[in-house]
């Protein structure tokens, strides 16, 4: 199987996740992709919606897409939470699958940064997608992360300028955010009073 995984706090999951998501089942040509709902990720710190709302707001929002899968795998234990861990425990269960760690072209430049980068793209085909402000991803910015790892996927999407921080402002403000999530994460929202949303 080709496996995509694409990590996130999703706080809240809206349209732009979804559609990268999509365009990269569809530019790899991959079976399946989980998107995991990161428990408590090193580089976000600061207060979050606990992990299991976030996930059954991405379970609603993919509902019905049958190559689309919510992975409790990071919601399970305390944190924090590193890709290459989650990468290597995927691995052991599945060790037949090819894997692809889908990213956004702006965590590119922090990725060596990251723990054992090297290893993390050992394990899987990392895909660079860009985001609002980077309009093409450009494999020149692709740094070197040594030998025996595998060699970078470009993707380029339409451009969705959503972000979750946003769209928690405006929920924070009374404002909309119809059309920015899907129908039923904004009626999750709306019924356990999340961001301010009136329960």
């Amino acid at each position: 199987m080709r496996l995509g995984l694409y990590g996130g706090t999703f706080d809240p999951i809206h349209l732009g996740h979804l559609i990268l998501a999509e365009q990269c089942r569809e530019a790899c040509r991959l079976d399946q992709v989980w998107l995991i709902a990161t428990g408590s990720p090193p580089h976000k710190m600061g207060g979050r919606t606990p992990v299991l709302h976030r996930l059954e707001m991405v379970r609603i929002a993919i509902a019905g897409h049958p190559a689309f899968e919510a992975s409790e795998i990071e919601a399970r234990g305390p944190g924090p939470h590193y890709s290459v861990e989650t990468l290597q425990a995927i691995h052991r269960d599945r060790p037949a699958d090819d894997l692809f760690f889908l990213i956004g072209a702006d965590s590119l430049a922090d990725l060596p940064t990251w723990r054992e980068p090297e290893r993390i793209a050992q394990l899987a085909t990392i895909v660079v997608v860009n985001r609002p402000g980077i309009e093409e991803a450009d494999p020149s910015r692709a740094p070197n992360l040594g030998p025996g790892t595998k060699p970078m996927q470009w993707v380029t999407i339409p451009s969705i300028g959503i972000a979750s921080s946003d769209l928690r402002r405006r929920m924070t403000e009374g404002r909309s955010i119809r059309y920015l999530v899907p129908r039923g994460v904004e009626a999750y929202i709306e019924a356990h009073g999340l961001y301010g949303r009136p329960g």
